[in-house]
Parts: structure tokens; C-alpha cells; sequence
């Protein structure tokens, strides 16, 4: 029968004709940027999340370029973050000219370990940026403990974790400020590309919105030097949509994760996911851990089941690094070990029991071959 990694028509479909409404009152009225939607959309994410303040902009590497640059973070500054993550995370540190210090991960969970961080601060570093990596966050107790015992601010890039919880508060209102992502195959996603801070800092707001909208104070008048980062009114309609279902999406998600667990805990050399008793996360992949990854990733997809590997190479492995000024090239075991040995099974709203049955069966059946 064949089963995807992600089907994102089932949520088309789930609001069919809310989306299709949403598409022609947008485009009968011509308010294609700003506006009414977007507002909407700010104030929604910001009650979902329990913060103060919500940016809507075009994407989560806006996202959290924009929050550096508010912060002041700058060349021959430092942040710490993770290698465990997709380019963004650091890409948005080198737009700001500053240097990422990666530092080792957690088994299990692939988060940032807290226990690594201390040891890589030096007098330069400025900022902590865990990312909530598959949808589970960080340890933010720890790494917020830290960041205050050194003077340092954190930032969350929550991109792969909206509707996550830490010790009863959502991801997003866990520390100065956070970056999401409303890519398509994101809990939470829209029709094209864009992203949200978040925030309880009003100045903060202030100082990331103005550089969003090209420096512009008021109309034709700008007091900095900007960029062109705006959400448009079609996508915020869509997520104002999309919003209501998330928290029941994602429980599917982590319905689909325990079914999972239960039936290939005692398959080949699976290592599963680990959850912290600290919080919920929300799945955004389901990720197992196993020498032969890169053989049963190929096999799922001969047997027409979609898989991939989350991640092939550890970010400080990668060769564009080597042009960051005073990068230094760490040695993480962790994440080394990690890399080609991670890979997705599909997890998403809607997934039958059939599906999953026929996505365990494939597992199995490659494991006892293996």
C-alpha cells in the first residue's frame, strides 16, 4: 500500500472548506500583506504560547536571525547551540557575524547537553540557543541556570516544537525570546514558507519588528538599517485555522509515537527516543537510532515507505564552517556517533494503525534479514 513520511493533503482536507473560504476572502478583498490576519494570528500564537508578544515573519531563520540582531549579538561575539540541528540554527548566528560554539548532545533525546555547556564559555560567549530538536525541549531549568549564573541571555529555536511543554509552559515562553517555523511539515505549518518570535520583552518586540519591516519607524521613515521579513495574509489565515487543531494533531502524533515504541522496543539494534519526565513532547519525528540506518532507509523505500535520515552529518562536520572566523572544529562524540544512525519513521496526524502496522512489518522484516 505504500506509506509516507508526511502527509500534509490530510490537513487540507480536515478544513477544506474553511481553507478554500480563507483563499477567496483574501483574494476578492486584495490584502495580500498585513492586516487584520496577521494580527490575529500574533495574538493567537502569543495566548497559545503565554507570552507578551508574538512577531509574525517569513521564515524561522528570520526568526531567529532577527532576535540576535536585537539582542546586539555581533561579530566576535559567541553563542552556544548545538550541532544536532538543521543549518538554520547556526546559519542565523553567521548572518550576525558572531560564532556558534557547538557543544555535545544528549542519547536519547539529541537535545543540547546542559552538563557540556559550562566548560565552552569563555569571555566572548553572549548568548545559550538550545533548540527543542523533534519537538521535545531542552532542559531549560538547567541552561537557563547557567545563562544567569554568567550573564547570559537564551534563546529558543522551538522551529520543530510548537504545542511542547516544559514543566507545564509551552516551548516559546521559556526563555528571553524564541524562534518558530511554520514550514509546511511543521506541526504547525502554512501553505509556503513562515515563522513567529515570541516574547515577554516589550523593547525587545519593538527592536525586532522595526528591522523586520525595513527599519521603517513610520511611513518613508527609517532609523536603522532593516530587512524585508513580513508573514502575508494568506498564510496567517491559515495558521489562525490550522491553531485550533494543533494541540489534537499533535496528540495523534504522540499516539502514533507510543504505538511505536510498544512494537519495536525489541527489534534489532533500535535504539528508541527518549522523553524526559520534565514535559511532553510533540513528535515532530518519530526517531530511531541504529547502525544500519542508512540500509533500512533504503529498504523502507523500496517497500514504499517513507523514511529519511535526521541527520546524515553532525553540523560541526560541516565544510562551510571552516569560513566562520575563530571557529574551532570540537570533538563531540555524542553527535558524532549520531550521525547516519538517525531516521524518521512516518508520525503524523492522521496515520492509521494499518499504516503503522505496515510501516513495523517492513521494520521487522528488514531487522531479521539485517
Amino acid at each position: 500500500m505504500g506509506v509516507p513520511l508526511l502527509d500534509l493533503s490530510l490537513q487540507y482536507t480536515q478544513l477544506k472548506e474553511e481553507s478554500d473560504a480563507l483563499w477567496l476572502d483574501v483574494m476578492s478583498n486584495a490584502a495580500y500583506i498585513g492586516g487584520s490576519k496577521v494580527e490575529q494570528i500574533e495574538k493567537e500564537i502569543a495566548d497559545y504560547c503565554g507570552v507578551k508578544h508574538c512577531i509574525a515573519v517569513a521564515n524561522g531563520t528570520d526568526a531567529l536571525f532577527l532576535i540576535l540582531e536585537a539582542l546586539g549579538i555581533r561579530r566576535g561575539d559567541e553563542v552556544i547551540t548545538t550541532p544536532w540541528t538543521f543549518f538554520a540554527s547556526i546559519e542565523s548566528i553567521g548572518h550576525v557575524g558572531a560564532t556558534p560554539v557547538l557543544i555535545d548532545i544528549e542519547p536519547g533525546t539529541y537535545n543540547i547537553d546542559p552538563l557540556k555547556i559550562e566548560e565552552a564559555i569563555t569571555e566572548r560567549t553572549k548568548a545559550i540557543m538550545p533548540v527543542h530538536i523533534y519537538g521535545q525541549c531542552a532542559d531549560m531549568d538547567a541552561i537557563n541556570a547557567i545563562a544567569e549564573k554568567h550573564g547570559l541571555v537564551v534563546i529558543e529555536d522551538a522551529c520543530q516544537a510548537i504545542g511542547a511543554t516544559y514543566k507545564r509552559k509551552r516551548a516559546g515562553s521559556l526563555a528571553k525570546a524564541a524562534a518558530f517555523s511554520f514550514f509546511p511539515t511543521k506541526n504547525l505549518g502554512c501553505a509556503g514558507d513562515g515563522g513567529c518570535i515570541t516574547t515577554d520583552d516589550g523593547k525587545l518586540a519593538d527592536r525586532m519588528r522595526l528591522v523586520a519591516r525595513h527599519g521603517e519607524a513610520q511611513k518613508y521613515v527609517h532609523t536603522t538599517f532593516g530587512t524585508n521579513s513580513r508573514l502575508d495574509a494568506l498564510q496567517a489565515g491559515l495558521l489562525s485555522l490550522r491553531l485550533i487543531k494543533l494541540d489534537e494533531w499533535n496528540q495523534q502524533r504522540r499516539q502514533a509515537a507510543e504505538y511505536y515504541l510498544e512494537k519495536l522496543v525489541d527489534v534489532g539494534d533500535l535504539e528508541m527516543p527518549v522523553e524526559r519526565d520534565y514535559g511532553k513532547g510533540v513528535y515532530h519525528l518519530f526517531i530511531l537510532k541504529s547502525a544500519k540506518a542508512p540500509e533500512a532507509v533504503s529498504y523502507l523505500h523500496e517497500q514504499g515507505i517513507g523514511s529519511a535520515l535526521y541527520y546524515p552529518k553532525s553540523l560541526h562536520e560541516q565544510e562551510v564552517l571552516r569560513e566562520i572566523p575563530n571557529f574551532k572544529k570540537p570533538t563531540l562524540p555524542v553527535a558524532e556517533d549520531s550521525a547516519s544512525k538517525t531516521f524518521a519513521l512516518p508520525c503524523y496526524p492522521g496515520i492509521t494503525q494499518v499504516q503503522q502496522d505496515e510501516v513495523i512489518e517492513a521494520v521487522r522484516t528488514f531487522y531479521s534479514l539485517a
